[in-house]
């Protein structure tokens, strides 16, 4: 891949990264996961081979549908409250939405199901890129 391609995924992933950490709104917040998540798909199907493009799929498909979570979780709250501000999360149904996509964008253990299988399909620094960054 071009060096300045590599560049570029890198400094979105560095952008997502602290555009989640930093907002205060919910849609600034799915933003910067869809940023990362968009910026990490072709450093995963960047070798030609068909695990990596299985690995990359497995890996949409999920973001993706915790990306939804997020969103819904986000306009429950807002619906409920009148409000997109992350710090104003206190409806429960919101909370456990949430919940359930983090940990299912992290790979925490009850919904850990895609994660090795992806881990499998890509060279070992990309899959410390996933284990640690994303």
């Amino acid at each position: 891949m071009n060096p300045i391609i590599n560049l570029i995924l890198l400094s979105s992933m560095i952008a997502g990264t602290i555009l989640t950490t930093t907002s205060h709104h919910w849609v600034s917040a799915w933003l910067g996961l869809e940023l990362n998540t968009l910026a990490i798909i072709p450093i995963i199907s960047k070798t030609h081979h068909p695990r990596a493009t299985e690995a990359s799929t497995k890996y949409f498909l999920i973001q993706a549908a915790s990306s939804a979570l997020v969103l819904l979780s986000g306009i429950i709250n807002a619906h409920l409250y009148g409000s997109w501000d992350i710090q104003q999360l206190s409806n429960n149904p919101s909370k456990i939405l949430l919940t359930t996509a983090l940990a299912t964008k992290l790979g925490l253990a009850p919904i850990h199901f895609w994660l090795p299988e992806v881990l499998q399909g890509v060279p070992i620094l990309t899959a410390l890129i996933i284990a640690t960054w994303q």
